[in-house]
């Protein structure tokens, strides 16, 4: 008899970040940023990184802080989603 494995489902990525543009109707970029501590130097370096993500009542404008989480592909791109806008 198998084991029964607790497969743990609906955990989906999560990122705050700032709107960088509106890309179309329904669409916006995302742009997160990440601060680490470089492994040899040890200065704090921020890396950057844009998600394109869907905005189906175009409720985010340009410079507000966001959430979005991972979903299904809505597009070539859009592989995120918006949740709420914080700022």
């Amino acid at each position: 008899m198998a084991e029964a494995r607790t497969i743990q489902r609906g955990v989906r990525k999560e990122r705050r970040g700032k709107v960088a543009s509106k890309s179309g109707n329904k669409s916006i970029v995302v742009l997160v940023e990440k601060r680490r501590r470089h492994p040899l130097y040890n200065k704090v370096v921020t890396y950057s990184r844009k998600y394109h993500a869907d905005d189906p009542e175009n409720r985010a404008e340009v410079g507000k802080t966001v959430r979005i989480v991972e979903c299904r592909p809505v597009s070539k791109q859009k592989r995120w989603r918006l949740v709420e806008v914080i700022d």
